[in-house]
């Protein structure tokens, strides 16, 4: 089915801010009206209040595109984040949000190139052929090269900083977390989303890990065309293939799916261990399954530097022997800001107890030679654990923000990697740095 084009797009902040206050109006009405079913039938349930608002945040965010949308697709990555219907309408900011129009494509080449896409490739799409949160793709071709053209929405960088401050009501809402909470990891998401802007610095970027990484079997990078592309234009490869999803619905061999998750397990490694940089937006839109049985990396624009000191500490709590350790693991959790002199005795009791249950479950794949990532027992017991933490009382009351900031893009990546390599039902020789053997 084809998707409606927007011919316009709301670039000011009065224009944004109106689009918010008409969501949290229309969500305002829905709240009103589960009550009042509630009050006629006190078994009603949540599911047709988180549909409605589901449907109403997410019609409203892909209108708007941008920070705001990239925040509702990220949130759907965590399957504990979110009730259900929250998940499935945010995932679709990955790669189906409603396409801008052929005229609007138009006007950025001519504001940046001065000139229409005909002008400069032999063939372009009037249609984009994919849509996500910050740019939609379309196809080219120039002397007989098949190109993807990533062109990013009009506005979108110059109201990062405005539509974070006004998603924030819903987030404190959907995520059910603290203002401190919200506000200690708010500045992080905000300087990933104005790099994410950045065409130039993710050409550079996409150039530098693609190049670090071609030694890794059964990868493929495109090529970037630097000439072609802009602070708003990105010109690569049109790599040919299917993305994960639609891969796995051709029910591949175990020994395709393990290869293929290999290869992940090993780009990640690298990048983590040896490049200190790495690939954080590990969701299925930016890997295609390439017809020649490579995967594909088609997206750097989220990229995490990770400091050494945070690197070392962050690391060291997977080496078996460390939880065993009190002192050292004290100090590891002190570094990284998961307890400190703020807590109360029972507070720092409850809370290494809980970071060392953690940190047990999601090193284990680090603590065995192989890892066979479908077993989706390993998978329950996260996604209970987290569960469990989220509604204890002492979590919920808690004064403070838990964990250091460089946490959250390097967890998330190694959450975005583990779900990867669970739909993949791979089995991985699970490679660690040597100082970590």
């Amino acid at each position: 089915m084809e998707k409606k084009e927007q011919a316009s797009i709301p670039v000011g902040k009065v224009q944004r801010a109106t689009k918010f206050i008409k969501t949290g109006a229309k969500v305002g009405g829905n709240y009103v009206k589960h009550y009042a079913r509630k009050f006629q039938d006190p078994s009603h349930s949540r599911e047709q209040l988180d549909n409605d608002n589901a449907t109403d945040i997410y019609g409203s965010l892909s209108e708007l595109k941008g920070s705001a949308l990239k925040v509702a697709q990220m949130m759907s990555m965590d399957k504990n984040l979110l009730p259900r219907a929250y998940q499935e309408q945010f995932s679709m900011a990955q790669y189906s949000a409603p396409p801008l129009s052929y005229p609007l494509v138009v006007k950025t080449f001519q504001r940046y190139f001065e000139k229409a896409p005909e002008a400069i490739f032999d063939t372009f799409t009037r249609s984009a052929v994919n849509a996500a949160s910050i740019g939609q793709v379309h196809q080219a071709t120039l002397d007989g090269k098949k190109l993807a053209v990533k062109i990013q929405y009009p506005g979108v960088a110059n109201s990062v900083s405005s539509d974070l401050k006004l998603v924030r009501p819903f987030a404190l809402r959907l995520l059910n977390i603290s203002e401190k909470e919200l506000n200690h990891y708010m500045a992080e998401v905000e300087e990933r989303l104005l790099e994410e802007t950045d065409y130039e610095l993710e050409v550079r970027r996409s150039k530098e890990i693609s190049s670090e990484c071609s030694h890794i079997p059964h990868l493929a990078f495109p090529t970037y065309y630097e000439a072609l592309s802009c602070e708003r234009v990105i010109v690569m490869d049109w790599l040919e293939g299917k993305h994960i999803k639609e891969w796995l619905l051709t029910d591949p061999s175990q020994e395709a799916r393990n290869r293929i998750g290999q290869a992940l397990w090993d780009f990640y490694h690298h990048q983590v261990h040896e490049l200190k940089q790495v690939h954080a937006d590990p969701h299925p839109g930016n890997f295609i399954m390439m017809d020649n049985g490579k995967l594909g990396i088609i997206d750097f624009g989220c990229v995490k530097v990770i400091p050494g000191d945070f690197y070392l500490g962050y690391f060291s709590l997977i080496k078996k022997e460390l939880v065993a350790n009190k002192d050292e693991l004290d100090k590891i959790f002190y570094d990284l800001e998961f307890i400190s002199d703020k807590d109360t005795a029972e507070e720092k009791v409850f809370f290494k107890a809980v970071f060392k249950e953690m940190i047990s479950l999601i090193g284990r794949p680090f603590h065995e030679d192989w890892f066979d990532f479908a077993d989706d027992a390993y998978f329950d017991q996260i996604f209970e654990l987290s569960d469990r933490v989220s509604n204890d009382k002492m979590f919920k009351k808690s004064r403070q923000a838990r964990g250091s900031k460089h946490g959250l893009y390097v967890n998330r990546t190694y959450f975005g990697l583990y779900s990867l390599l669970n739909q993949l039902q791979a089995k991985v020789k699970t490679t660690k740095p040597e100082w970590l053997e």
